[in-house]
């Protein structure tokens, strides 16, 4: 799939037009939720993704989310951003309606349950049925645990 949306912008979910650096340095420099995260676990984590979706202007990667799933039951949307300069255009609403709706029924059946985290776009995931309401049975999570090489800096639980 590839295609353009408004004011010259595009759309691709071709792992291979990824430009790995551009979600490093973005995620690793600039987000709350990967900070100090190695280029290796980047592109590894885009390597085991069951899809991701670039956002392009031009020759330039400006926005990226990825999912992570089973392909039948769950998805698990992560690492989603669109440059701030870029931001405020409903540019952010197109890449996860993408990533959401636009998988193919042998990459994420339409389905499957969507999960994801995040501290500041619950309105922005809210527009595409993403609740804040408590789930049916309580979610549980395991915190990170620290490895060699993983520099990685994570808000502490609430």
């Amino acid at each position: 799939m590839r295609h353009e949306i408004a004011d010259g912008f595009e759309l691709d979910d071709d792992p291979q037009r990824i430009d790995v650096d551009a979600v490093h340095a973005f995620i690793s420099g600039e987000s709350y939720w990967g900070r100090g995260r190695s280029r290796e676990r980047v592109e590894l984590a885009i390597r085991g993704s069951r899809r991701v979706v670039g956002l392009y202007r031009g020759g330039e990667q400006v926005g990226f989310a990825r999912a992570i799933s089973d392909g039948v039951i769950l998805a698990y949307l992560a690492d989603v951003y669109v440059l701030p300069a870029y931001r405020g255009r409903g540019l952010g609403l197109a890449l996860v309606r993408e990533i959401v709706d636009g998988a193919r029924d042998d990459e994420i059946s339409p389905s499957a349950r969507w999960l994801l985290h995040t501290a500041d776009a619950q309105g922005l995931y809210a527009k595409l049925g993403f609740s804040t309401d408590l789930p049916t049975y309580p979610l549980m999570e395991r915190g990170r645990v620290a490895v060699a090489g993983d520099h990685t800096t994570a808000p502490s639980p609430g």
